[in-house]
């Protein structure tokens, strides 16, 4: 057997070990897309949005920030209230955006500008009632980079 067949042959085996590694250990694949945060008017709040999905299904049962010790889940509408979790159905993706669950930041301990950035930790509970920690990084803006996007700032 010649070098190029043997490494083939070799590289077959790791990608079938690897299946077989990741189909009998699965685990909740849990993903987060476009953190952002936009300040209120004031600059002393701010709410964070983003894009969950849950493989499995989950729920969003905590967040904390490194900017206030103050973090609260919003349900959708104009309303303050506030919410023990956000359901994350299996294999649906969530938007956390204005008018819909969000996560509100009050009493900022430091003041933000646009293009700052926000550490946020989020704590998925699986329906098992097992807990995961989720780092995120989100920008400050005006609006979420798919509306930037789609929007463009004309000159």
């Amino acid at each position: 057997m010649d070098t190029h067949a043997r490494q083939r042959l070799l590289r077959s085996v790791a990608w079938a070990l690897a299946l077989a590694l990741v189909a009998t250990d699965a685990a909740a694949i849990f993903i987060v897309t476009e953190p952002w945060v936009r300040l209120a008017p004031d600059g002393r709040s701010a709410e964070a949005f983003m894009e969950l999905r849950s493989t499995e299904g989950a729920r969003l049962v905590a967040v904390r920030a490194d900017v206030t010790t103050n973090v609260v889940l919003r349900r959708p509408g104009a309303a303050r209230t506030a919410v023990a979790e956000i359901p994350l159905p299996p294999g649906a993706t969530v938007r956390l955006a204005p008018g819909a669950f969000r996560i509100a930041l009050a009493s900022l301990d430091r003041s933000l500008q646009l293009g700052d950035r926000v550490g946020l930790v989020l704590t998925v509970e699986a329906a098992d009632g097992s807990r995961q920690e989720i780092p995120a990084s989100a920008e400050v803006r005006r609006r979420s980079p798919t509306d930037d996007h789609l929007r463009p700032h004309k000159h």
